[in-house]
């Protein structure tokens, strides 16, 4: 579930991973979860009779990553077919592929597509439980943690879209949610993976951060409590443990703070949740680097690069003494872009995403852009609503068809 910052209220008291008994760590070598009955594909896609494969793609930076095919839809489904058109769906953040996977067959992404004859390819970002290898660091080294979404759209999604290319030997459609699509927005504005896509759909569009409506999401990013948790070496953000909830209820005996319905005050109150397939899904580690800078873009509302919060450090990665910024108005203007969002988001905040759309994007070709607006979802209603397919999905699979 891509509750944006919820976590950061969490941060003081982060259970490291260690303690996590769930994680399946590869290090130092490729190793094979092909026949992995723990796998995604085993619990959550070939339970529901659909075909699925395990994959593993190893970044330019050494990080092995976890991907599920569904190469064809169940084979009750009339429309299933195989050597259909691939598509790659990037979760957001403190999430895993579990996302496309965890509501019912007919209402799930996932599924979905691959009942509408696609190709569907699922991505794990570096830090899931299934995507904890590296070529020679373990989650245990804090050097496995040195990342933020900078590596995610400059490593990771390359990688990704890279492989699926490769292994169909077409070009993909591209699919994602909340931090799913700043990791893409980052990797178009700087001309990658283009020539490798067909379109891209980005569901609770985050590009800018400054206005989002969450106090809790604000508290935390002002208070600066993942900056402090680096400084106490504590470098895995794992959202688990009893004592966050202890935090959580000190925090929200803060003045202006309610915590009456804790998720509707950090995403914004989703109208249509199923709310078993939330619970299913369950949340996934990430690294404080990345929750700080989420952090920074909330306090300054710029999309730059991640600050090392001094000139000396900044000149020593970037050459210069602030941090670059992505220009989101370099994308091309003829890149086919379907983008939803929802008047309830507190993350994927309605004027953010405005002054997206009539600031960075006015110009872009007006057939290459489909904007679909739901005035009552928030941000979780966009992957977990029950009517998300007829309100969302089915618009955004038009859209693939066009282009």
């Amino acid at each position: 579930m891509s509750f944006l910052t919820l976590f950061l209220v969490l941060l003081l008291f982060i259970c490291i991973s260690s303690s996590n008994g769930a994680r399946k760590t590869f290090y130092g070598k490729q190793s094979s979860i092909k026949d992995d009955q723990d796998g995604l594909c085993a619990l959550m896609v070939q339970t529901q009779g659909y075909p699925c494969e395990e994959h593993q793609v190893t970044t330019k930076d050494g990080y092995i990553l976890s991907m599920q095919r569904i190469p064809q839809g169940h084979s009750s489904n009339a429309k299933s077919q195989s050597n259909g058109i691939p598509v790659l769906l990037q979760h957001g953040l403190v999430a895993d592929a579990a996302t496309w996977l965890s509501s019912p067959t007919n209402e799930a992404l996932g599924f979905v597509l691959a009942d509408a004859g696609y190709d569907v390819w699922l991505s794990n970002s570096r830090g899931t439980n299934y995507s904890s290898g590296h070529t020679s660091l373990s989650p245990s080294d804090s050097g496995y943690w040195d990342w933020s979404w900078d590596e995610l759209a400059s490593y990771d999604l390359p990688a990704s879209v890279q492989y699926v290319h490769d292994q169909t030997g077409q070009n993909l459609h591209y699919v994602g949610h909340s931090l799913g699509t700043l990791m893409a927005f980052a990797a178009f504005s700087q001309g990658n993976v283009y020539t490798m896509l067909r379109s891209a759909g980005l569901l609770s569009p985050i590009a800018y951060l400054g206005q989002i409506r969450s106090d809790l999401t604000k508290a935390a990013a002002d208070a600066f409590i993942a900056e402090d948790l680096i400084w106490l070496g504590i470098n895995e953000f794992a959202p688990q443990g009893n004592s966050g909830s202890k935090l959580l209820k000190t925090i929200c005996k803060l003045p202006g703070i309610d915590c009456s319905d804790v998720m509707s005050a950090v995403t914004g109150p989703n109208c249509c949740l199923d709310s078993s397939s939330v619970i299913a899904q369950g949340s996934q580690p990430t690294s404080t680097k990345n929750m700080i800078h989420l952090a920074q873009m909330i306090r300054h509302g710029t999309i730059n690069m991640y600050d090392y919060g001094n000139e000396d450090d900044n000149n020593k990665h970037y050459g210069q003494p602030n941090p670059p910024a992505y220009t989101m108005s370099s994308i091309s203007k003829d890149f086919p872009l379907f983008m939803s969002y929802g008047g309830q988001d507190y993350l994927s905040d309605v004027d953010d995403v405005h002054n997206l759309l009539n600031g960075d994007l006015k110009d872009h070709q007006s057939d290459n852009l489909s904007v679909l607006f739901k005035d009552n979802y928030a941000h979780l209603d966009f992957v977990h609503a029950t009517n998300a397919k007829e309100q969302v999905y089915d618009p955004l699979m038009d859209f693939f068809r066009s282009h």
